[in-house]
């Protein structure tokens, strides 16, 4: 009997998936940074008592940049198959591909500024700084 949904075949791809998260923040020295940054966001985000809006921003672009990361990986892990010698247009992929990582990060950072920026200046005049 065929079932709508092959319940060991879904686990099996959650496993797959598992593994390249693991072995993109283990092996990939761009993905440990993003891991490092996102780690200091989460504890200045308790620290400045981000609201739920606000933390969802920014879970939302630390997603984004680690899915980039790993897009950027995995095309470059491609290239390199396909091309191992240097090649002008492989060197194109891998160029924008790097590419798109830059602009979700550059991204990220702004987001961060208008959400962190606005709660450190309140916390300055807080203080008297201000």
């Amino acid at each position: 009997m065929s079932r709508w949904i092959d319940v060991r075949k879904n686990l099996r791809s959650f496993r797959f998936a598992a593994d390249g998260i693991i072995a993109l923040f283990r092996f990939e020295n761009n993905a440990k940074i993003h891991l490092l940054a996102a780690l200091a966001v989460a504890v200045a985000g308790f620290w400045l008592r981000l609201d739920r809006i606000e933390w969802a921003l920014i879970l939302t672009q630390v997603a984004l940049v680690w899915a980039a990361e790993a897009f950027n990986t995995a095309i470059e892990k491609l290239a390199d198959v396909v091309s191992p010698e240097r090649h002008p247009q492989i060197k194109a992929v891998k160029d924008l591909s790097a590419g798109a990582v830059l602009l979700v990060v550059m991204l990220a950072v702004v987001v961060g500024i208008l959400i962190f920026g606005t709660k450190l200046l309140a916390w300055l005049e807080r203080i008297g700084w201000f």
